[in-house]
């Protein structure tokens, strides 16, 4: 039984389009310009399918005519395909001129989005670095405020003999907070892995509980959740 379901927008349009007129449009590649008025002869031979509705076709034709592809072949003196795939007429110079202002509008906005999101995301960046270092900050001064204050030693020479050569657990833990952080290979990156955040000069261990393409969410020692570019993950 052939599938009379309504196509529900202009991506699918399209693609029924490339299907039913294929010397006409194309989903890949230079895209050659349409005859004018082909509206017209699209809502003419596809009265009776009930795939498509004219205001669906409508904004599909304007997707299609609005890709950057397809501006980009509207040259004058380059010749216009009807829906057979037949020559419809040659480009005038006022229509490439109309494609070149309307490619050039397009890339602009494109332009300030990928502007936008990338404020956004430095944005969120910084905010996640704050976290980690405001979390760091504490846990250091919770672990000291948690170390006994017991009564100082005298000094004697075997106190003395009994120390030297050996280092002191508190001075290990800042030697091993200020060795080189390894950065973690991006394909070894999934849930549950252990890792390492570096805030300033504070290198905090967590776990990966969550992850997207561009950065991961990571739980510290105290609960807190941040969320880190993938790029500042170090090995644990």
């Amino acid at each position: 039984m052939e599938n009379t379901a309504k196509l529900s927008n202009s991506k699918e349009v399209i693609a029924y389009l490339v299907e039913k007129f294929p010397t006409c449009f194309t989903l890949e590649g230079d895209a050659r310009p349409l005859k004018i008025g082909i509206f017209d002869d699209l809502a003419t031979r596809l009265a009776d399918d009930e795939r498509v509705s004219k205001t669906r076709l409508r904004s599909a034709l304007r997707q299609y005519t609005g890709a950057w592809r397809y501006l980009r072949g509207v040259k004058e003196g380059v010749q216009r395909v009807d829906l057979d795939g037949a020559d419809a007429g040659l480009v005038e110079a006022e229509h490439e001129s109309h494609a070149l202002e309307q490619l050039k509008e397009s890339q602009e906005r494109a332009k300030a989005k990928r502007q936008e999101r990338a404020a956004e995301s430095k944005a969120a960046a910084a905010k996640a670095r704050a976290a980690v270092n405001k979390d760091a900050q504490d846990g250091v001064r919770k672990e000291g405020a948690r170390k006994p204050k017991g009564k100082k030693a005298p000094y004697t020479n075997e106190r003395k003999t009994k120390t030297f050569g050996s280092k002191p657990a508190a001075k290990q833990e800042t030697t091993k907070a200020n060795a080189p952080l390894e950065a973690i290979a991006q394909d070894t990156i999934e849930v549950g892995t252990e890792v390492r955040v570096q805030v300033g000069s504070f290198p905090v261990a967590g776990t990966i509980t969550d992850l997207d393409k561009h950065d991961v969410q990571v739980q510290l020692p105290s609960g807190m959740l941040v969320r880190v570019p993938r790029s500042e993950l170090f090995r644990a």
